[in-house]
């Protein structure tokens, strides 16, 4: 599969094929490696929504009724195309998202592949309950539940689309997708392997556009029975307005603002190379990063003296060269945001340890957006930069004194995504894990993925959960039947 050159148009997948807008309107796409146009993507308004809709609506009787086995089958046709097309794709979204290209050939396509194949595998093994007393059987069916729809977001397009369409459409339901208008290339090619792979018209249908118009209207539908959003906390509360009068299922998951708590007993030199990771993977830009590190104080200037030279060491650089350990931001407006946070920290006492700057690179990169890995300490634990989600190569540092103190900073936070506790002391890792107010938590780890797992957040971090038995639910709908006999 070519990667889509500047001369073309990223259409809607609709009802089996690629379309364009309605409208005839379209919307600029960069390259944040090169801040250059390179193709332009459908800027749909609610007449494609209502097409996609119409097309999934009468899509549904057949899918919903297509055996368990079957719905797998097609499901792992779509995973062999993504895993044969696995290089044209991370071109794709190196070049649409601004990772490097190691990243997204190493992690990010083969994660598509793993959704699609473990919700394959997964639904073909579901069981239903069954209650045996006083002369009555009870038993639980799980219907899908019609038209669902799926809003991924730009930090890891592909990786988290596929995350949400694999389940709804392995339960039985019928999707409307919306990626990012930030990054939709992968979007567009997922819908040209949904053909090749034979998936029947109306089962996935993807509409481009912006979250204003697109995305309002695909929320708002009256026959869009669920929705699941994976994007800023603001966005999932206005869909919430949205969607409550609608008493539409709703799963949301929002933003972080990740501790990373750090004893002296740890491990170091593993605390340390993951603690790079954590801290600065695809620039800063996934929602489980741990972007407030505490580190227990009698470890603390050790740790920051060698963590930050570690830092000054991650390479910036093209996105497509292998040495490049960090890429470019993914939009020039997300670009100037992450700088005017570091200003603002610097504004509340911060002292910038290392980085701060936009990068200049030489070459086909001069215009692109660049920011170097930064590290800050002195912050207040309540300042704005310690509690508003910077999404970027940024991380605060701040020693505690022991668990208690560790526990109570970490807490201290609007968020409750995810938690690291680096520590050898199991009873002191059990603990915190049980006190920090975290969907998640890591122990000795980080971004250990198990995808039988349930994933998100608490606090203003989301609501409800996704992955393995978790996603099944809430793409269906329980319902009882009682026996007498």
């Amino acid at each position: 599969m070519p990667l889509v050159d500047c001369m073309n148009k990223i259409q809607n997948y609709i009802n089996g094929s690629m379309v364009a807008p309605k409208s005839g309107q379209w919307l600029d796409n960069f390259e944040p490696a090169t801040g250059k146009v390179y193709s332009q993507v459908a800027d749909s308004n609610e007449s494609d929504v209502d097409a996609a809709v119409t097309a999934a609506r009468n899509a549904f009787p057949a899918w919903s009724k297509t055996h368990a086995t079957d719905r797998a089958a097609m499901l792992h046709r779509i995973a062999d195309a993504i895993e044969a097309n696995l290089d044209s794709l991370a071109a794709a979204e190196s070049k649409d998202n601004g990772k490097p290209l190691w990243l997204a050939r190493s992690v990010d396509i083969p994660r598509c592949v793993s959704n699609f194949r473990f919700f394959a595998n997964l639904i073909t093994g579901v069981e239903s309950q069954s209650h045996n007393s006083d002369g009555m059987i009870n038993y639980t069916l799980r219907n899908p539940l019609g038209p669902v729809a799926c809003i991924s977001p730009w930090n890891l397009p592909l990786y988290l689309f596929t995350w949400k369409i694999a389940p709804a459409l392995a339960a039985g339901n019928t999707v409307i997708a919306k990626p990012s208008e930030v990054t939709p290339m992968t979007a567009s090619m997922l819908g040209e392997l949904c053909i090749e792979a034979g998936l029947p018209p109306g089962v996935l249908n993807i509409v481009q556009g912006s979250g204003s118009l697109t995305g309002n209207a695909i929320v708002s539908h009256d026959d869009v029975q669920a929705i699941s959003f994976t994007g800023g906390t603001k966005t999932g509360k206005h869909i919430a307005t949205v969607t409550a009068p609608k008493l539409k299922k709703l799963s949301l998951e929002l933003g972080g603002k990740n501790p990373n708590i750090i004893f002296a007993d740890c491990d170091y030199e593993l605390m340390m190379e993951t603690t790079l990771r954590s801290s600065f993977a695809n620039q800063g830009q996934i929602c489980l990063c741990g972007s407030r590190i505490y580190v227990q104080r009698s470890l603390y200037e050790t740790f920051r003296d060698d963590f930050v030279s570690r830092v000054k060491q991650l390479s910036v650089g093209d996105p497509l060269e292998p040495a490049s350990k960090q890429g470019a931001i993914v939009s020039q407006q997300h670009f100037e945001k992450i700088l005017g946070c570091i200003e603002r920290a610097k504004e509340e006492g911060g002292n910038v340890l290392c980085g701060g700057n936009a990068v200049s690179l030489a070459g086909r990169c001069e215009n692109g957006w660049f920011i170097e890995p930064t590290v800050i300490e002195g912050l207040a634990n309540s300042s704005e930069s310690n509690q508003q989600e910077i999404f970027g190569p940024v991380v605060s540092i701040a020693p505690f004194d022991d668990a208690d103190d560790a526990i109570a900073k970490a807490n201290e936070s609007q968020y409750g995504l995810s938690a690291t506790i680096w520590t050898s002391n199991l009873n002191v890792a059990h603990r915190v894990a049980a006190e920090v107010e975290s969907g998640i938590v890591w122990i000795n780890c980080w971004l250990a993925r198990d995808l039988r797992t349930p994933f998100g957040g608490m606090k203003e971090s989301g609501l409800g959960r996704e992955g393995g038995m978790e996603a099944l639910r809430f793409w269906t709908e329980p319902k009882n039947v009682c026996i007498k006999f």
